[in-house]
């Protein structure tokens, strides 16, 4: 008995350590493409590059003749790359003749055309410095939104700077990534080996200024309730939004649609 329990253990630690190695693989989905293609793609959308205090490629942004009254910058989800999401650029600039929002695409180091590692040190990093040089080129209020995996970051950046971030919009967002991990592998100990966490919850208690959620009713990747809880936790001004129907990646992103109007009026309010 003592000698199947150990051999039991050695597989377990086995199981755990590859777990432990290879993780990335099994979080992360990053779709590359060369900074060529993406420039002709963003071009085809309407957006022109984002670039950092070196002239390096860090995301996207709309273009306007005039500067709208607002940023918003998105932080995406995990899988594809930032320009899978220029619905959000087309929601937001669709308000008011693109009067109201400047929209950012913030990519991902190891994302698109953006070279670097993958993880969650090292988005953070990007995304803090990106933030700190937003905040130097004019006095526009900026404001955060992040798109599942990308809610962490977004939540990170609030906690980090609550009194320059203007408001928070979380899109099929969760408590915390072990929250998620454990609820599709069961018994498995993911606390144990996870190393990124993106801890919603716990950033969410250093921020207390407007956060507009929008949940799908049928998310098979992060489960609704985890978004609920997180919304039910927030202390600050909130708005909850949930489509019934939709999955994960069935959201009603049409331009047109009433809740764009709706967040954003949500968000301006003082």
């Amino acid at each position: 008995m003592s000698l199947r329990r150990g051999l039991i253990a050695f597989i377990l630690l086995g199981g755990i350590t590859m777990l432990t190695a290879c993780q990335n693989r099994f979080v992360y989905f990053p779709e590359k493409l060369s900074e060529r293609a993406a420039r002709a793609a963003a071009r085809e959308a309407g957006l022109q590059p984002w670039l950092d205090g070196e002239n390096r490629y860090q995301g996207w942004k709309t273009a306007s003749a005039d500067l709208p009254a607002n940023r918003i910058v998105l932080f995406h989800g995990n899988a594809g790359h930032a320009l899978y999401r220029t619905y959000f650029a087309e929601g937001f600039t669709s308000l008011q003749d693109g009067r109201i929002w400047e929209v950012y695409l913030f990519e991902y180091p190891g994302y698109g055309a953006r070279t670097g590692k993958l993880g969650e040190g090292s988005f953070k990093g990007a995304a803090d410095a990106a933030f700190r040089r937003l905040r130097t080129e004019d006095d526009r209020p900026i404001f955060l939104a992040g798109e599942s995996l990308g809610s962490g970051i977004a939540t990170h950046l609030a906690a980090r700077y609550p009194d320059d971030v203007a408001g928070l919009f979380l899109i099929t967002p969760f408590t915390n990534l072990a929250d998620v991990g454990a609820h599709h592998v069961g018994r498995l100990p993911v606390a144990l080996v996870l190393r990124d966490r993106y801890d919603n919850t716990h950033a969410l208690k250093s921020y207390q200024g407007r956060a507009a959620f929008l949940l799908a009713g049928r998310d098979e990747v992060v489960p609704t309730l985890l978004g609920r809880e997180l919304y039910e936790e927030y202390a600050g001004p909130k708005e909850l939004w949930i489509q019934e129907h939709a999955g994960h990646n069935s959201l009603n992103y049409h331009p047109e649609a009433e809740w764009w109007r709706e967040v954003s009026k949500f968000l301006l309010e003082r």
